[in-house]
């Protein structure tokens, strides 16, 4: 069953505060808006997932395109493919993460089999745990299980609801799609 993004006209008067924030300007976030206590709730988290992280914007974006790519929710990967772009990746690597991760380069493969390990079993090996924290250091090793759990949700969100693309990242993949 869609729900569909609250319109500006139906915006809840609970969220006036965050109407102009980066919750007024996703479809998945406008979704969101009709529970107003989860989706304020949620403006935390998702401040220090996507701003304030210690693994850095580009890792941050790799993780994000192999949750994305993982659990089949191309709302969130054309979403990231802009984000990647603007972090500084390039498209063989964006597609990359839509491979196999041996395929991959150093610190990419490392987070996509991390990816895949918390997808696939809800925790992360012994190993996997070992060879971040010593790569990336304890914290963006936590940074990277809460983006995994918080981008799940979205998610789980954007294709319950089959919410729809938001139209400026629609045109800007028509501009440029991903190159193969």
């Amino acid at each position: 069953m869609p729900l569909d993004p609250i319109t500006d006209d139906d915006w809840p008067p609970a969220l006036a505060h965050l109407k102009d924030s980066f919750i007024g300007r996703g479809n998945v976030y406008r979704v969101m808006a009709h529970h107003p206590a989860l989706v304020s709730a949620w403006s935390g988290l998702r401040q220090h997932v996507v701003t304030r992280n210690a693994l850095g914007d580009e890792r941050l974006e790799v993780v994000i395109l192999r949750v994305g790519h993982r659990l089949g929710a191309a709302y969130e990967w054309d979403h990231h493919v802009v984000r990647a772009r603007k972090a500084g990746l390039s498209d063989r690597r964006i597609a990359a993460m839509r491979g196999a991760p041996d395929a991959m380069e150093g610190a990419d493969a490392l987070l996509a089999r991390a990816v895949d390990d918390l997808v696939d079993h809800g925790r992360l090996s012994a190993g996997l745990q070992s060879g971040i924290s010593t790569e990336l250091g304890t914290e963006a090793m936590l940074d990277l299980i809460a983006t995994v759990g918080f981008y799940t949700t979205l998610a789980f969100i954007v294709k319950s609801f089959d919410t729809p693309l938001d139209a400026e990242i629609a045109a800007e993949l028509t501009r440029a799609p991903l190159a193969p």
